[in-house]
């Protein structure tokens, strides 16, 4: 590992990239994983709890929701709006419907991006609004491909608020709907979260397999026929992954 004329940050480094290898660890793991005194790392994992970096739960320590955090700053600040609006312009037109770039932010996903649809649908949405990631088919297809551990910190509670008939009520049965999107590739939003609109999102994955950001696709009831869904799918899949090779080129 690279040494840098600051030995806590190098420290820090080290236990962040033990952790993020291991699903959790003892202090006797970590302190013996990477070579580093008793003493000081006592006192440095303290610190990276107290600043939410590091989560600690009976005797294991956890990478932090503050790193998820930061780690979606770093996602947006280089320019994926401009590696997607192409792909996405093409998709809008091909499709017509209202079509979005959002990415994880803390517990919720939020826009990058909007081109509305060309049709006389209006979808109401807007650039840096914000999504609940159980009920929108871009925060499903955010969350699908985390670990579990994340997303039971990003939604703790069992039982979720409910917007519309069709909302998702429980973490569980989320959870078995995340499987399902892995499986086909693509998160379906059945107006849960708003009365009315349907969705279809599918992710964008950097190439660690990691999922940045997502693409969606959202329109009215005669638009999302179950004819119509299949076809749709696959376009939104299909740019999602042109989007992807561009981001890894």
């Amino acid at each position: 590992m690279l040494q840098t004329q600051t030995p806590a940050i190098d420290k820090t480094v080290k236990i962040f990239e033990f952790l993020s290898t291991n699903n959790g660890a003892t202090f006797s793991q970590i302190y013996q994983g990477v070579g580093l005194p008793k003493s000081s790392t006592s006192s440095l994992l303290a610190s990276l709890v107290a600043h939410g970096l590091l989560r600690q739960e009976k005797n294991h320590y956890y990478l932090g929701l503050r790193l998820y955090e930061f780690g979606s700053k770093a996602e947006e600040s280089f320019d994926i709006k401009k590696l997607a609006s192409e792909p996405l312009t093409q998709l809008r037109d091909s499709t017509q419907l209202t079509c979005h770039l959002g990415v994880q932010d803390g517990g919720s996903a939020i826009y990058l991006l909007k081109l509305e649809s060309p049709g006389a649908i209006v979808v109401r949405s807007w650039v840096g609004k914000k999504l609940s990631l159980y009920s929108s088919g871009l925060g499903k297809a955010l969350l699908a491909w985390l670990p579990e551990s994340a997303i039971d910190l990003y939604l703790p509670d069992e039982e979720f608020e409910i917007f519309t008939p069709t909302t998702i009520k429980t973490k569980t049965a989320l959870k078995k709907e995340l499987a399902l999107i892995r499986q086909r590739g693509w998160a379906y939003d059945n107006a849960e979260d708003s009365e009315g609109v349907y969705c279809i999102s599918a992710p964008i994955f950097d190439k660690n397999g990691n999922v940045i950001a997502a693409i969606s696709a959202s329109g009215v009831a005669f638009q999302m026929t179950p004819e119509l869904i299949p076809q749709n799918a696959q376009r939104i899949v299909d740019t999602a992954k042109a989007i992807s090779d561009k981001v890894n080129r």
